[in-house]
């Protein structure tokens, strides 16, 4: 039977050249890839701190500036409904090439923009490229490293996509505390700049485009948003959705609350003092990150090892239990009720807020390369690792996947950054936390029974 689900499980393994690509090409690829997450992923947060300012110069107020925040981040959501048919049409390296394009225009627009309206039309249209760079990202890599060497290299893109939400905020701290606040969209047009000149340089074609075969109804049914959709009838992959967004929800809970809490408890008044907690995330996000995916291709060859040779999708799901089960909920528990008790000073928030990180990225990273490399299958193992698995379970069907799988979880994210300062408000900050903590636990035990 296990012969069976091998032989299975490589038939469904996509073949590509990407794989006969030199080491250098490869982990320079991954640096482009994980670059450009980290471009759009900081631009989602790094406003944070500057929200006033922005608001006082184009007259209107912080909460419209959190409104449109939460826009860009529904439209990073969706944005593969529009670019995943792109690529399929012309090319995944031309439709890359030209999302990065579009956000660069888009950024400057921002960057001039002289009044709310300009300024979140300019927004939300650069935020319509996100996710693509994270779908394209991982299925690129999906593409040119095999799967025993994958989750090193998915863990090292996910650097980039998880330290931009934390390190956009210090950043922009930094920038809005001793100069202007549009200084923060030109240091993203230089580093989306950046990524576009590398991508020129570097990123391959190795998917090779379908221009000529299509109608046009079945270009139109492209941009049909059911074909992503549709994965969700799968009970696994369903919850394994649910549980990403409930860990986003968790992640922009932290980024967007954290001023609002710490200011007022540590007596905080500038900027620039309060964005330096979200070092302490970011620098978790990075080491569950690494970390994890180590873990991952680690638990996977050490399975193989016990099957004589056989390789499963669902081995990923045991490098994350510890993180999962013991890191993430200890943590989150410490980081909400010692500072609605305000016991322990400010070391003990950081820390904590570190070790959520780490525990976060570690339960992230195996979940989401799973379902995208086999046929759907019954997960027996209770765990939340989702970067990895979401590339093992459907190979070819990796784009449409893990593009249903950042719907969610922004989805998730919009909603955490417009609600959780008025749910900490209304039930204090260590049920809420609590509350968080026990759905995304809740959710991961009945992945694991689908």
């Amino acid at each position: 039977m296990e012969d069976q689900r091998q032989e299975s499980q490589e038939s469904q393994e996509p073949t590509t050249s990407g794989y006969k690509l030199p080491p250098w090409r490869k982990w320079l690829i991954l640096f482009i890839v994980s670059w450009m997450t980290l471009v759009v992923t900081f631009s989602s947060t790094s406003l944070l701190p500057a929200a006033p300012n922005i608001a006082s110069d184009l007259a209107t107020t912080s909460e419209a500036i959190d409104i449109t925040n939460a826009g860009v981040l529904l439209a990073m959501g969706f944005s593969s409904v529009l670019w995943s048919p792109v690529a399929d049409l012309f090319g995944r390296r031309t439709a890359y090439n030209a999302a990065i394009f579009v956000l660069l225009v888009c950024t400057v627009g921002a960057a001039l923009a002289v009044d709310m309206a300009m300024f979140t039309v300019f927004r939300i249209l650069g935020g319509f490229t996100g996710t693509f760079f994270m779908v394209a990202g991982q299925t690129i890599l999906a593409d040119i490293f095999e799967p025993l060497v994958r989750g090193t290299a998915v863990g090292c893109f996910m650097v980039g996509s998880v330290s931009g939400p934390a390190i956009g905020p210090c950043i922009g701290g930094i920038i809005v505390t001793f100069a202007h606040w549009r200084i923060i969209f030109w240091l993203q047009v230089g580093m989306t700049a950046l990524g576009l000149s590398l991508s020129l340089l570097f990123v391959p074609t190795i998917q090779q485009s379908k221009t000529g075969k299509e109608t046009p109804s079945s270009v139109l049914a492209m941009f049909n948003p059911m074909r992503i959709l549709r994965q969700m009838i799968y009970p696994n992959v369903l919850f394994a959705y649910l549980t990403c967004g409930l860990l986003a929800f968790f992640q922009y809970a932290i980024l967007t609350s954290a001023r609002s809490i710490f200011n007022p408890r540590f007596h905080l008044s500038t900027a620039l003092v309060s964005g330096l907690f979200y070092l302490a995330p970011g620098s978790g996000f990075l080491v569950g990150s690494v970390v994890g995916g180590r873990l991952s291709d680690r638990a996977v060859r050490k399975w193989i090892l016990r099957r004589n040779g056989v390789r499963l999708p669902q081995d990923r799901l045991n490098s994350g239990l510890l993180t999962l089960f013991l890191v993430l909920p200890v943590a989150t528990l410490i980081f909400g009720w010692t500072l609605e008790e305000e016991v322990g000073g400010m070391p003990v928030p950081i820390i904590s807020a570190f070790f959520a990180g780490v525990g976060l990225m570690g339960s992230f990273n195996g979940l989401n390369t799973y379902a995208a490399g086999t046929s759907i299958i019954l997960l027996l193992l209770l765990s939340m690792l989702i970067l990895m698995l979401l590339l093992e379970v459907r190979p070819h069907q990796r784009s449409e996947v893990i593009a249903g799988k950042y719907i969610v979880q922004y989805i998730f994210g919009a909603a955490s950054s417009a609600a959780v300062v008025p749910m900490i408000d209304s039930i204090g900050v260590g049920l809420t936390f609590t509350i968080g903590g026990f759905l995304s636990l809740s959710l991961s035990l009945s992945l694991s029974r689908c």
